[in-house]
């Protein structure tokens, strides 16, 4: 359905992972009623826990994104954004992934 207003439709995400510093019984439940899945651990002082180890094999997978965004603000071209075109911040940004992938050999 197009937007009546300025600016893109409102689009909620189905799941968000994160980390264990969102792991709050209210904010699960305002997830919930959104509809949107909340993936984070919980914190090691939580008696009742109310997520089973099936959602958490997203979670696993988090850290592959983590670590290629260390990587990437390696380069502090990328980090501060000192480009005004679009195309010559793409261009640093496939120029830092090659360099990243031939370090790699």
């Amino acid at each position: 359905m197009p937007r009546a207003g300025p600016g893109r439709p409102k689009q909620n995400p189905e799941r968000i992972v994160a980390d264990k510093g969102y792991d709050s019984r209210k904010l699960w439940e305002r997830l919930r009623a959104r509809g949107i899945d909340l993936i984070a651990p919980h914190i090691t002082t939580r008696t009742h826990r109310f997520q089973d180890g099936r959602g958490l094999r997203r979670y696993r997978r988090r850290w592959i994104v983590e670590r290629t965004n260390a990587w990437l603000h390696n380069f502090r071209r990328l980090v501060t954004r000192y480009e005004n075109k679009i195309e010559h911040y793409r261009a640093f940004l496939h120029a830092a992934c090659m360099l990243i992938t031939l370090r790699q050999f």
